[in-house]
């Protein structure tokens, strides 16, 4: 279900949003739609991806040493 909006834009802006739907063959309200969907997916996304980040960050990896670390520096560093 569509719900009507009411925007605030600078005279400027709506004549260059005009010519650019015209160009694209389409509506300003679809021009509009179009690219708040794609910001919204761009958004939602990256949202999703932080989270499971932060969720693996959160649970932590194994790294075989049963937190302990049995080597010296100087050994790491031997040349």
């Amino acid at each position: 279900m569509n719900r009507n909006v009411t925007l605030s834009l600078p005279a400027q802006t709506l004549r260059r949003l005009k010519v650019l739907a015209a160009e694209r063959g389409t509506s300003i309200s679809r021009l509009l739609t179009e690219t708040l969907d794609e910001i919204l997916n761009r958004e939602t996304g990256y949202e999703r991806a932080r989270k499971r980040s932060l969720a693996a960050l959160e649970e932590g990896w194994s790294l075989g040493t049963g937190g302990r670390a049995n080597w010296r520096r100087d050994e790491l560093h031997e040349r």
